[in-house]
């Protein structure tokens, strides 16, 4: 089984082509990416018509590119995969109109994916494991934990209730004068500073329900910034790493609390995955790895080049609702919001 896979939901045009092999793994034929940074740096985020504008410009010719790359054509396809949402919903209908319109003309079955149910899946593409598992999500958009039971089978355990934490990453950034993409930039800043210098919350640690909150950690970094201002390259630093140990404090108590539920509410895990842009960041991996290993599991987490926005995950997830004789029409909606466990859109038998 061959399917290609278009993203588009936010800064990064992908496609892809993923394979299925008899022994049921997955393998990345080829997962081309166009980044849109050069595009966006000079406003310090995304901007959402620039966005489409872009994908809209390069979605042809990354698509040819993947397809050569893997070294097939369009009758060699078994689906045509795209995100459908949620994200910015200009770059959505770029993607899911070309993939509408690919699967009409080759006669392919169309299959409009979650973005976040992409995510979800990548697990079983790079490590193959098992249903149940619980999966840390963090973004730049979202920041859920959530029990993935099966394909289209989700419970979200715990959410954000305000700033999703790549969003808090970029925004920080932003105010402490460092590049855009940011969540990197404090990264690398963190490595060189203080943890403990800047007595920062942490928010909703030891709540009951594992919500996350980002917004007062965030203004609290800026009313320290602003106390020591001017800021040198020290106390950029410093205050780098101690936002840096404060979400790690708060990832590490909300997941805890969310392996409770998902044991009382699912069963045993196979796994702590973690995946989306933010778990590409290695103090974030390292804390997991270490509770994953208290609970007697361990950390599942994409290659790095799987964490952000990509086409091999929306292929994958392609794949793996075609093989349950899942696909959808032409009515399938683009859509700026689509909770993960939310009803699909239009789902039809192939």
């Amino acid at each position: 089984m061959l399917v290609l896979g278009l993203e588009t939901t936010c800064d990064e045009t992908a496609a892809a082509v993923v394979s299925l092999g008899a022994d049921g793994r997955g393998v990345i034929l080829s997962n081309e990416v166009f980044s849109q940074i050069a595009q966006h740096s000079a406003y310090g985020g995304v901007v959402p018509e620039i966005a489409a504008r872009a994908h809209a410009e390069v979605i042809d010719r990354l698509t040819a590119r993947a397809l050569s790359a893997a070294g097939v054509g369009f009758s060699d396809l078994h689906g045509i995969a795209a995100a459908a949402g949620p994200g910015l919903i200009g770059g959505v209908l770029v993607g899911l109109t070309t993939a509408k319109t690919l699967a009409l003309v080759t006669q392919k079955p169309l299959i409009a994916v979650n973005h976040l149910e992409g995510h979800a899946l990548t697990p079983r593409l790079t490590d193959g494991i098992a249903f149940p598992y619980l999966l840390f999500l963090a973004s730049g958009g979202h920041t859920q934990l959530v029990a993935v039971r099966g394909v289209g089978e989700y419970l979200r355990l715990g959410t954000t209730v305000d700033d999703a934490m790549g969003e808090a990453f970029d925004k920080v950034a932003k105010l402490l004068g460092l590049p855009y993409p940011g969540g990197p930039q404090v990264e690398r800043e963190a490595q060189n500073g203080d943890p403990d210098r800047f007595p920062l919350p942490r928010p909703m640690l030891g709540r009951e329900k594992p919500d996350f909150s980002l917004s007062g950690l965030k203004t609290a970094l800026r009313l320290e910034a602003e106390r020591v201002a001017p800021l040198n390259a020290a106390d950029v630093a410093d205050l780098c790493a101690s936002f840096q140990a404060a979400v790690v404090d708060v990832v590490v108590d909300r997941t805890r609390v969310g392996l409770k539920l998902f044991r009382e509410a699912v069963g045993h895990p196979t796994a702590l995955v973690a995946a989306g842009g933010v778990a590409a960041n290695g103090a974030i991996r390292r804390a997991l790895s270490r509770l994953a290993g208290e609970a007697g599991l361990r950390l599942v987490a994409p290659p790095i080049e799987l964490c952000g926005d990509n086409g091999a995950m929306i292929a994958w997830a392609g794949i793996e609702r075609l093989r349950l004789g899942l696909s959808d029409d032409m009515t399938a909606p683009a859509r700026a919001r689509w909770p993960l466990g939310a009803p699909d859109p239009a789902p039809v038998t192939v």
